[in-house]
């Protein structure tokens, strides 16, 4: 209630202010004002007001408006000013009746229609005006020329009111698109991480199988030699089963929470590659790093593989943003070889010693220590290259004379798929 009342204060204030910039054609009190236009443009704009009440009180408050302005500045008579301004209410009143009637906010979708429904409101108002001062005493005597100009200005108002609605809307319709973009992108990382975790959560499973089954044989084995550890063995047997369990169960949750969200199911690279370039720019903003980054990804392919490559890529990216001491370039780039489709990500850190590069790809490797000398996972790399080998592609260290350099090169036949099967990685 407190938001409509302030809404229309401010629609009241803006029809009588803009109604001051005035013309008047016809040598009398008659004018041409910017104030139906603000009018207009707040019943189309602020759609949460009613359009009669909010109709009738302007008009009412442009009256009392325009006779305390006539008194105070002018010294007009009160009966004088009366006639001169009560033709406007009735102007407002007659148009806020035929915009009602008219449902021009059923057309917003329809700008020209909505344009077309203003001008004949606006001109049959104006008429309607003319039809009162004429019955109080104010003889025009309109000609064609006269309602030409009449029709001539109905059109300008309601265009310009419609173009600057249109305007407005699209502004708007910007700021919540790039608003619900960043939020889409948000979702996708957030999806990207669970992928690689529900992907590697899969693998345990198979693992977890394989275990319950030997521990099993194991059992049975030591049962047909009465062996005393035989109940030990099934014990394990039942809890490594028990794991596998709930294993299952946080896989179910995980896959259920990837997909509460409608993302799109499939992207371009170049769309792909843009978004792990923002987001990992965004990264070394907050490390306080003033990294340069550069892609080449005018690849137009679209993939259905998201998640895969978005967490290799960012992945890789990533590393390479930790890796960079203070300043420095990352390139991301995308081509064409064959029937593969072959990412390459450089950087301007301090590289790989070559001792040391053939251990790059093993599970706890790693270059990255915190601010106490604690040393990362080092598991990222294998994550990586174990998920480039569920899409039957290849992951490998390129030699630089600077930095790292890695590729990426994976079949484009793969990249069409829906599914990767993630049980059967061997890293």
């Amino acid at each position: 209630m407190r938001e409509r009342l302030a809404i229309l204060t401010i629609i009241m204030f803006a029809t009588a202010f803009f109604g001051e910039m005035k013309v008047n054609p016809f040598g009398g009190s008659f004018r041409f004002s910017l104030g139906i236009a603000a009018f207009f443009f707040g019943l189309l704009w602020f759609r949460s007001v009613p359009v009669i009440p909010t109709g009738l009180l302007t008009g009412a408050f442009i009256l009392c408006f325009r006779l305390s302005f006539d008194q105070f500045f002018y010294g007009i008579a009160y009966t004088d000013s009366l006639q001169a301004h009560l033709p406007s209410a009735v102007y407002y009143v007659s148009f806020t009746l035929l915009i009602h009637m008219s449902r021009a906010r059923r057309h917003l979708e329809f700008p020209f229609r909505v344009g077309l429904i203003g001008t004949a409101v606006d001109f049959t108002s104006n008429m309607v005006e003319l039809l009162v001062r004429y019955s109080l005493g104010d003889h025009i005597s309109p000609t064609w020329q006269s309602i030409s100009l009449l029709l001539l200005f109905a059109s300008l108002r309601s265009m310009f009111v419609v173009g600057l609605y249109n305007n407005f809307s699209i502004r708007q319709l910007r700021a919540v698109g790039k608003v619900r973009q960043q939020e889409l992108e948000r979702l996708r990382m957030i999806n990207t991480n669970l992928y690689e975790e529900t992907f590697y959560l899969r693998k345990s499973m198979a693992h977890l199988e394989e275990i319950t089954r030997k521990s099993y044989q194991l059992y049975k084995r030591l049962c047909e030699t009465d062996h005393q550890d035989a109940s030990t063995a099934l014990h394990v047997t039942e809890n490594v089963h028990e794991v596998k369990k709930d294993s299952q169960r946080i896989l179910a949750g995980l896959s259920k929470l990837m997909h509460q969200e409608e993302l799109a199911s499939r992207i371009t690279v170049m769309e792909l590659c843009g978004l792990v370039i923002r987001t990992n720019r965004k990264y070394a903003e907050m490390l306080g790093k003033p990294i340069a980054f550069h892609e080449s990804c005018g690849i137009p392919l679209v993939t259905s593989q998201i998640y895969a490559l978005l967490s290799v890529l960012n992945n890789l990216v990533a590393n390479a943003v930790e890796a960079i001491g203070h300043a420095g370039r990352i390139e991301l780039a995308v081509h064409v070889d064959g029937r593969d489709l072959v990412f390459l990500v450089a950087d301007t850190g301090p590289g790989i010693p070559q001792e040391e590069q053939e251990w790059v790809f093993q599970s706890g490797y790693t270059t990255k220590y915190d601010t106490e000398g604690n040393a990362s996972t080092g598991i990222g790399l294998t994550h990586a290259l174990g998920i480039v080998h569920s899409l039957n592609g290849t992951l490998r260290l390129l030699p630089s004379s600077r930095g790292t350099r890695f590729e990426v090169r994976i079949p484009i036949d793969q990249l069409l798929s829906k599914e990767v099967v993630a049980c059967s990685v061997s890293t």
